[in-house]
């Protein structure tokens, strides 16, 4: 190997996901390099490069999306590890999702919620394995709760304008089936953004009919959507770190496993407004919760959540209690929490702007109580999500 290994990145920049591996292999790479890496922006479906046939480098990490880029990898006879996974049986060592406790995570949150209906909605069997495998785990969470699960695999990559709007009517019909209210998996963001374009199509009302939670926490596409996506952040800076550090052991001689190397747990969920809500036949407690949720951060007290009902205060409190596990003061605590998490997350807001924006008084009442619910200070939550590895 060179004094300095050249390194190819065939990984795409067009998702979080990838950007997300990108940002580990860089920080691999600050930490144990220097590397030369040879990197231009591309798509996942885009062919291999042309110079990649002649290419005379020391390592390969790559996103193989086809056999034409899996044979390509395959005959430079160079290093490489596959950070995408789509194919079995290929021979370059693969890391990647645990996607296990990805979908246990989505079943426990929709669960959470109060649902009792449950679906996925994903991609052809066959076309990404772990997607499959996405799909497999949360259905049999489901089944092993007594509870049914649908699963909608849709009819492959649309393109054209004409096959988009086929597969959102296809969704829209497969959605008028599913008994309401219903909490759907979707195996990524993508997904996510097309079930929920469906449901305001065939006038469905999220979440409140259909929750949905995507895979993959793109920030930019989750708040395209409308309402914004919830989704679980699958940590993909630790797999493009971990990729990194495979390939410089096979760099240097070492052989990698020949099983799939997964990664896990998650690091968490990004809730957003598409799984807000709570299914609660007491009405009165299910109109005070969606009080509780609509007004937290703007610094709302308990006896403000206590007159919204005719019910006694203490009659109310105890329901409440009863519903959710906690009372009125720690669901508003934990709605204003969840919200400073995704502004630390994806904004550049200084902490006490975060405080003020979440309805604490405080800024040192805000860190206080984040600290004690999260074991983190904001700035370490916030380097936690954004420093990668």
């Amino acid at each position: 190997m060179n004094t300095i290994p050249s390194v190819a990145l065939l990984i795409e920049t067009s998702r979080e996901y990838a950007r997300g591996l990108l940002r580990g292999i860089a920080s691999y790479h600050k930490k144990h390099g220097p590397w030369s890496m040879y990197f231009e922006p591309h798509g996942l479906q885009d062919s291999p490069p042309e110079w990649l046939k002649g290419w005379k480098g020391d390592g390969i990490l790559v996103r193989i999306n086809d056999q034409q880029m899996a044979d390509a990898v395959i005959e430079t006879g160079i290093p490489a590890v596959d950070v995408r996974g789509a194919f079995a049986n290929l021979d370059v060592p693969f890391i990647g999702v645990d996607n296990r406790p990805v979908s246990a995570l989505a079943f426990k949150h929709l669960r959470d919620c109060g649902l009792r209906n449950f679906a996925f909605c994903g991609t052809p069997r066959g076309e990404n394995r772990n997607q499959d495998r996405r799909c497999d785990y949360f259905v049999d969470l489901a089944e092993q709760e007594g509870f049914c699960c649908s699963v909608f695999t849709g009819n492959g990559h649309k393109h054209s304008l004409i096959e988009w709007e086929s597969l959102l009517e296809d969704i829209s019909e497969w959605l008028k089936h599913l008994p309401k209210p219903v909490g759907i998996m979707t195996c990524h963001d993508d997904r996510g953004q097309q079930v929920l374009d469906a449901c305001r199509r065939a006038g469905y009302q999220v979440p409140d009919e259909v929750a949905v939670i995507g895979v993959d926490n793109d920030p930019m596409l989750c708040n395209l959507c409308n309402p914004p996506l919830t989704s679980i952040d699958v940590y993909p800076s630790r797999i493009g770190f971990e990729a990194a550090a495979q390939l410089n052991k096979a760099m240097s001689g070492e052989s990698l496993p020949s099983d799939p190397l997964l990664l896990g747990p998650p690091r968490g969920i990004a809730a957003r407004q598409s799984t807000n809500m709570l299914t609660v036949e007491d009405e009165e407690v299910s109109l005070a919760i969606k009080y509780i949720r609509e007004n937290a951060v703007k610094g709302i007290r308990v006896n403000e959540v206590l007159a919204t009902s005719k019910k006694s205060p203490s009659t109310l409190e105890r329901r409440i209690k009863k519903a959710l596990g906690r009372t009125i003061k720690a669901e508003i605590t934990r709605v204003r929490i969840s919200h400073a998490k995704l502004l630390l997350c994806e904004t550049d807001l200084r902490v006490y702007q975060v405080a003020t924006r979440t309805g604490f008084n405080e800024a040192k009442y805000f860190c206080d109580v984040f600290r004690k619910k999260e074991g983190l200070t904001a700035i370490e939550f916030r380097n936690k999500f954004r420093d990668h590895v």
